[in-house]
């Protein structure tokens, strides 16, 4: 009997390791078709053969994008000419405006036109931005497109559930669309609120099985507002108790928010109802959200979307353009710095070429293992002659970008890798020098952080930054 019980405990050995044999070998198949991160494969395949069974699922859980857009886009075709007329065009107006072979690029890359004719106003946190949100839906006639990555059912979320609900009541179309890890993976009272109101709202990418979840690393990370298809709200600000300052709230969160008027609106109406035909399955396809627009302003403007799917990486490629493209100053304003390598680096021979390189964050965010990590990339920084200036309590959430006091980017994404490469993000490019110049007035700041700073921490700390770093591709 004990020799029959361990032939069968040797049988199950070597199907147990032909078992890990098979899956590690598929994941390296996987791998080697579809990584291409040289970094990340190598570190799959490490952990697909050392770690029997536990690195298959960690890789079937967060390796494997399963995210897949539909083909047709909503309102066009994403299609830019590329003929040899327009380079040259492009090539020639260079010598005029420096930044048309950005806008080219641009163009290259989303599929959109850069519009003439819009108007933008910056608003402060939810101080200023949520009244004015607010009273858009509470005027609404046609239709009303919100998506946030937090929505929180407390003070500020009431407000807008009783404007929805009404809006709603009155017949107007109203969509709601929370992030389904942001908005509250076990509960969110949000979603639970709107639903029982019989308010149109979805969850994006949310299961509570999480073999059902096509990615559980993957986010909604974007804040639109859209409202009859003529005005919109985006850039950095959730919906939440905490973003109101004037309510003096435990920990307080600033943030920039922008309204905007004019063409553009179409493009973020257009990723609305891009996100909420993924999500959902229905098109927005009436005139309630899409009617004709007239120009209102003198701001050219053009939405960039980016994503796990086929936006993959656009708004880190227009960061690298616009790097590229600046000729006296960079000013990047972030919550979260851990970017990419390439950015990086661009920013660092930006500054050795003589381009004035200012980074702003805060002084302390509200993720401790971020701030660990980010002094790592900021030390080459400040050796190539970037300036990196601190900010100090409270925490600011907002998210720019300002090229030559000429060129603005303005919206979701952080600078760190999450948001260039893994959440859905949604930024906005800006032509206007005064809208530049506001943003640049706006984002002052006065503790600079120097290399002795860098230098002088003790070994423990610099080890622990070294090891947060090395969860860059999840923070």
């Amino acid at each position: 009997m004990t020799g029959q019980v361990s032939n069968f405990a040797v049988f199950l050995g070597e199907l147990a390791a032909l078992a890990h044999i098979v899956i590690a070998s598929a994941i390296t198949l996987h791998v080697l078709l579809y990584k291409r991160d040289v970094g990340s494969a190598v570190a799959w395949i490490g952990i697909a053969w050392l770690s029997p069974f536990l690195g298959g699922l960690l890789y079937a859980i967060m390796g494997i994008n399963r995210v897949k857009r539909r083909a047709q886009r909503l309102r066009r075709e994403r299609l830019i000419t590329t003929d040899t007329a327009a380079t040259l065009e492009i090539a020639a107006s260079a010598a005029t405006d420096p930044y048309s072979p950005l806008e080219f690029a641009i163009g290259r890359l989303t599929g959109l036109p850069c519009e003439d004719g819009n108007r933008i106003e910056m608003l402060h946190s939810g101080d200023q931005a949520y009244p004015r949100m607010l009273a858009a839906i509470e005027g609404a006639r046609h239709s009303v497109g919100l998506v946030s990555y937090i929505f929180r059912d407390d003070k500020a979320g009431e407000a807008f559930h009783k404007a929805l609900i009404a809006a709603r009541q009155r017949g107007v179309d109203v969509r709601v669309l929370i992030d389904g890890v942001g908005g509250g993976y076990f509960w969110s009272g949000t979603f639970q609120v709107l639903a029982k109101a019989g308010v149109p709202i979805a969850r994006f990418l949310h299961s509570y099985l999480p073999w059902q979840m096509p990615f559980v690393n993957l986010r909604n990370h974007r804040k639109v507002l859209v409202v009859d298809g003529r005005l919109a709200f985006t850039g950095g600000l959730n919906i939440g108790a905490e973003n109101i300052r004037a309510d003096n709230p435990p920990a307080i969160v600033l943030d920039t928010h922008f309204q905007l008027e004019g063409p553009v609106v179409e493009q973020l109406t257009d990723a609305f109802a891009d996100d909420w035909l993924y999500t959902t399955g229905e098109r927005l396809l009436t005139d309630r959200w899409f009617p004709p627009l007239d120009k209102v302003g003198p701001v050219k403007a053009r939405v960039v979307t980016s994503g796990p799917d086929e936006d993959m990486e656009q708004i880190e490629f227009v960061a690298l353009h616009a790097i590229s493209c600046a000729h006296k100053s960079i000013r990047v304003v972030t919550p979260y710095f851990l970017p990419p390598d390439p950015l990086t680096m661009a920013l660092g021979l930006a500054a050795l070429r003589g381009v004035k390189v200012d980074i702003v964050l805060p002084e302390h965010s509200n993720h401790t293992i971020l701030d660990w990590a980010r002094r790592v990339p900021l030390r080459p920084l400040i050796v190539s002659g970037c300036n990196v200036w601190l900010r100090p309590a409270p925490f600011d959430h907002s998210k720019l970008m300002v090229i030559d006091d000429q060129w603005s980017l303005i919206g979701s994404a952080n600078w760190d890798t999450r948001s260039f490469r893994l959440n859905f993000e949604l930024n906005v490019e800006l032509h206007d020098p005064a809208f530049a110049q506001q943003i640049v007035a706006a984002t002052a700041a006065s503790q600079r952080l120097q290399l002795a700073d860098l230098d002088n921490e003790p070994l423990p700390l610099r080890l622990r930054n070294g090891a947060a770093r090395l969860l860059q591709p999840y923070l």
